[in-house]
């Protein structure tokens, strides 16, 4: 699972260092020294989770839940996942295919007809694996999800036609999010409470615009300032033990079947593309491994579950520094080289 992002000269500094504690610890000790390694090099600021054969083995917090640096991070904080909030959109809009409420073959225009003749060739399923065609956000001018909605009526042309390239984009996440609500008539922020949060006991989880600021890892920079707050709604906000909640109950398919996660896992065939589930791999057309990152700000989210070997990793942070994909190698290496006892 080595991630092209990775400078290789760091990975073998973190290797190395991963080869050197594994002869004298156990497999809990070994992570902690990577972890305590890390935070003392400024390398992460966050929250930790690991988890072996659907056993949390190890969780801990490093470093301070705001820019001031008075407060303390615990497992209780919660930290903007980024991007790995697209999933919960697409599992909305699989379980309204479901329900028969929806087609994946269904053309946007379909619940939009206000929108301009491009929407009669972009479907559900471009959306999910951005090919749509749609132009990004023009973000000069954004002020509200509305004004989002607003700008896709001034667009003209496509930048190609749907299904033919890739291009990941958040005006694609953006009318997922619109959809749901046509069709649920509910705000996406309670649909996504009411079908996927509550009854996945993911009590921390919310989606933005926080109404709370309780237990929330304010993003900060280097420098000590700290981000300003996300006015859109569609992004989340939850601990890593809500998100393991929801990986889990996601491979065990108790919110969405078997099929609709290997739909979810297809993405368009070309080197680098992303899925809706982000990198997600099949044998048999059942999930052996699944990752996603995100990046919000200051904020930077990494998930990865390997079914096959057992484990899942989850790194939060609020401190941007680009590392978490090179520790969870480290993490990972620890893992596959564990002995039978080891733990």
């Amino acid at each position: 699972m080595l991630h092209k992002k990775y400078p290789f000269h760091f990975l073998i500094i973190l290797l190395f260092l991963t080869n050197k504690i594994c002869a004298q610890q156990t497999i809990v000790n070994q992570i902690d020294s990577l972890m305590n390694w890390s935070h003392n090099n400024k390398m992460f600021n966050g929250n930790i989770l690991v988890s072996k054969n659907n056993k949390i083995i190890y969780s801990s917090s490093f470093g301070f839940a705001n820019a001031n640096k008075t407060t303390k991070l615990t497992s209780d904080y919660k930290f903007n996942i980024g991007s790995i909030t697209k999933e919960f959109s697409a599992v909305a809009l699989m379980q309204l295919i479901e329900k028969g409420e929806l087609k994946l073959n269904d053309k946007i225009s379909k619940f939009f007809p206000e929108l301009p003749k491009w929407s009669n060739k972009v479907t559900i399923k471009d959306l999910l694996q951005y090919t749509s065609g749609i132009p990004d956000v023009n973000w000069k001018k954004i002020k509200s999800n509305k004004d989002i909605f607003e700008d896709l009526k001034t667009i003209d042309t496509l930048n190609f036609n749907p299904g033919t390239q890739y291009d990941y984009n958040n005006n694609n996440f953006f009318l997922r999010l619109s959809v749901i609500e046509k069709i649920s008539g509910m705000s996406y922020k309670n649909y996504v409470q009411q079908n996927i949060f509550k009854p996945l006991k993911m009590y921390s989880a919310e989606i933005t615009p926080i109404q709370e600021n309780n237990n929330v890892a304010k993003g900060f920079n280097d420098k000590l300032v700290e981000d300003k707050p996300d006015f859109l709604v569609g992004g989340a906000f939850l601990t890593a033990t809500d998100l393991l909640k929801f990986s889990n109950n996601l491979h065990s398919n108790k919110i969405i079947s078997k099929n609709s996660l290997f739909e979810l896992g297809q993405h368009f065939n070309k080197e680098d593309t992303q899925s809706a589930l982000g990198e997600a791999k099949f044998k048999n057309k059942k999930l052996i491994e699944h990752s996603h990152d995100g990046r919000g700000g200051n904020y930077e989210a990494l998930m990865i579950t390997d079914i096959k070997n057992g484990f899942s990793i989850i790194l939060l942070s609020n401190n941007y520094q680009g590392k978490i994909f090179e520790i969870s190698e480290a993490i990972i290496s620890i893992l596959k080289n564990q002995k039978p006892n080891d733990n």
